[in-house]
């Protein structure tokens, strides 16, 4: 369970960090599903419904960014999403009775090259009846300012939505120089491995190039208080049954909950699909560095913009 001063944080800042959540056993088994996940990427010429490729990805030298669908990868990942000490931490959050959405994902940092993502909102994704909407992140190794963290902007959950369109399409990232966010007082979260980050849908987060000699992997799953039902997205609501079923604590019901919270739909769909790495592809000026270029990891939206520039000239 959460602390009254880890629940106040949430409210306040959007986030909390809740250290070593996971037993020994539990964080070995999930390391040990992943590990063979990635290694189906052998012989991978590209992206598959369950696996997003690294740009430098080769059928010899397989780069996995991104495990799309865990849960079609191995069950264990389905189990982990209704893992009971987890549930425990969300209830005091979004409530007793909460859906999961949809079957989450394994962001990937490989030493040297895992990919950034770029400052983005998830609520931009997917908006909701209600804001009582939150992403957990479980992680599976260290995580500090090293091998590209989450990174958080305390308090911007209470603030607008952000733009997240380029060239008339969503595009799943901020673009700094036509929506200027002070990052200033940007935080980037470090806990150690079996540890679980919580963030509102609202906040605005993002992460840099890993530039360490070491790992950084995390399972993020993305719940939702049961009464808050989705206006846009991914999420269909043609299978009730289906939708039902995601309820992992609690009771489902039919009565979604309205109130106040801005929203922007993410219509016109995103050029490139298949996961928020290939929506970002078409956004205008991108904050952070690729593995690829020698700047700095942090840039303002005039070097964004410069090196966009440059990108464009190649």
């Amino acid at each position: 369970m959460l602390t009254h001063e880890q629940i106040e944080q949430y409210r306040r800042e959007g986030y909390v960090v809740v250290e070593r959540l996971l037993d020994a056993e539990t964080l070995a088994e999930l390391r040990r599903v992943t590990d063979e996940g990635v290694a189906t990427a052998r012989g991978l010429t590209d992206h598959t419904k369950v696996l997003d490729l690294e740009p430098s990805h080769t059928p010899e030298q397989p780069r996995v960014r991104r495990i799309k669908s865990p849960h079609l990868a191995h069950p264990f990942y389905w189990d982990m999403a209704g893992h009971p000490p987890l549930l425990a931490s969300l209830e005091p959050l979004i409530g007793c009775n909460i859906r999961v959405r949809a079957g989450g994902k394994v962001n990937l940092k490989s030493p040297g090259y895992g990919a950034p993502v770029e400052w983005h909102q998830d609520w931009a994704f997917y908006p909701h009846t209600n804001d009582d909407v939150l992403a957990v992140g479980i992680l599976l190794d260290d995580m500090d300012e090293g091998n590209g963290p989450l990174m958080v902007l305390p308090r911007s959950h209470r603030g607008p939505v952000h733009d997240h369109h380029s060239d008339g399409a969503f595009c799943g990232g901020i673009d700094l120089a036509r929506s200027p966010v002070d990052l200033a007082g940007a935080v980037a979260l470090a806990a150690p491995a079996g540890s679980v980050t919580i963030h509102h849908a609202r906040l605005v987060h993002g992460s840099a190039v890993n530039r360490s000699d070491r790992l950084r992997r995390i399972l993020f799953f993305e719940y939702a208080a049961a009464d808050a039902w989705p206006l846009a997205g991914t999420e269909s609501l043609d299978d009730l049954d289906e939708f039902n079923r995601r309820v992992v604590h609690g009771e489902p019901t039919l009565e979604p909950r309205l109130a106040p919270a801005p929203v922007r739909i993410p219509l016109p769909k995103a050029v490139h699909q298949g996961s928020l790495y290939e929506n970002q592809r078409t956004l205008g000026h991108r904050y952070f560095a690729t593995a690829e270029e020698p700047e700095s990891v942090r840039r303002s939206p005039q070097e964004a913009e410069s090196a966009s520039e440059r990108a464009a000239a190649d």
